[in-house]
């Protein structure tokens, strides 16, 4: 009876590690579904022009989900990103076009790589201030990042009068031209966003991987009470996640706005779902603690070519919601899934050795 029992038990932890197996490589599973599916319905799909205009779209969801996913890991959630992707745009088109009058007939105006430098700041500074709601203020992330969505969005309309900063070109004689590199320029025949991606990717990943804040990011979300216990500074990790996830959404801002030439205040509406479905899709667990910035990067190649292969399909944008709706309902469910089996598999493997 012993010996059976423990054949059973053996078979049932090498079928459960299996289908952990299967659900850790998920995103993969997705993306080379979505990728099969969309090229046999889709026409042109894996046309290289295509290809290219996806990998932009891809990019900017990109820089969101790598923010949102470092705040996810110590279990926040950062529902104002899409707003400060739209101030921050606003932000970078105001600098260019009517510079900061300083009254008495002076105004002044900086050049690209200074209204960069600014428009990033914003961001950083948005993101300060979420993180100090949160750790000082005591407010759940779901309520402070709610409130500075509304508050960074009526910023950004409040700027132009809801109107749209146009022709974004500058003057020569004031040092603000060549701001449309950022968003149309290429480098050895790749977007200079895309070049932009894969740095901030690596250095996110190093980041996470091989330093001690990385480490503390994980160790906050995984148990808060006890990283503090152990001495880490639970309240500095989270600022500089926000922090970071603000710096993220200036880049979109900055990407967005130089790529169209112009700035609209509604910019970014609804982009920190795709971050969030990015995120949770590429392996980043709601409750915090796990989560990695390779499988983000992958978990939004699948929601962007999902994205770009319906609207190819012409299908409604009213449908497309629902379907992203759905993908983020199913990635959570299956990452609640992979964590009781994971704790099966754990226990039936101690049950093998016992």
């Amino acid at each position: 009876m012993t010996t059976a029992t423990t054949t059973t038990t053996a078979t049932d932890a090498a079928s459960g590690s299996v289908l952990l197996t299967l659900m850790k490589l998920r995103t993969f599973i997705a993306l080379f579904a979505v990728i099969a599916f969309f090229s046999i319905f889709a026409p042109n799909f894996l046309s290289t022009a295509n290809l290219i205009l996806m990998s932009k779209h891809v990019a900017l969801n990109a820089f969101l989900a790598m923010g949102m996913t470092f705040v996810i890991i110590t279990g926040g959630i950062d529902l104002s990103v899409g707003s400060i992707v739209g101030l921050c745009g606003m932000v970078a088109g105001g600098l260019i076009l009517n510079g900061i009058d300083l009254q008495f007939g002076y105004t002044i105006y900086f050049n690209v790589v200074e209204v960069c430098l600014i428009t990033l700041a914003v961001g950083i500074v948005i993101g300060a201030v979420n993180g100090l709601l949160i750790t000082k203020l005591n407010v759940a992330p779901f309520i402070a990042t709610l409130g500075t969505l509304y508050v960074a969005r009526g910023f950004a309309l409040l700027s132009s009068g809801g109107q749209t900063f146009p022709n974004l070109v500058g003057k020569p004689e004031l040092s603000t031209t060549g701001f449309a590199f950022l968003g149309s320029g290429r480098l050895l025949g790749l977007p200079v966003s895309i070049w932009i991606l894969i740095v901030v990717a690596l250095a996110a990943a190093y980041l996470a991987r091989y330093t001690p804040i990385g480490r503390h990011i994980f160790a906050v979300g995984g148990n808060e009470r006890a990283a503090r216990m152990s001495g880490i500074r639970v309240n500095r990790v989270k600022m500089f996640v926000y922090m970071f996830s603000g710096f993220c959404a200036a880049i979109v801002g900055l990407v967005i706005s130089s790529e169209l030439m112009a700035s609209h205040p509604a910019t970014g509406n609804s982009f920190e779902l795709n971050a969030i479905a990015a995120a949770v899709l590429g392996g980043t667990s709601m409750s915090g603690g796990r989560g990695t910035i390779g499988g983000t990067i992958i978990g939004a190649f699948v929601i962007g070519i999902l994205s770009d292969g319906l609207v190819m399909m012409g299908i409604s944008s009213f449908w497309q919601m629902v379907i992203k709706g759905i993908v983020i309902i199913v990635a959570v469910v299956v990452d609640q899934a992979q964590r009781r089996l994971q704790q099966q598999v754990t226990l039936m493997q101690l049950a093998k050795k016992g």
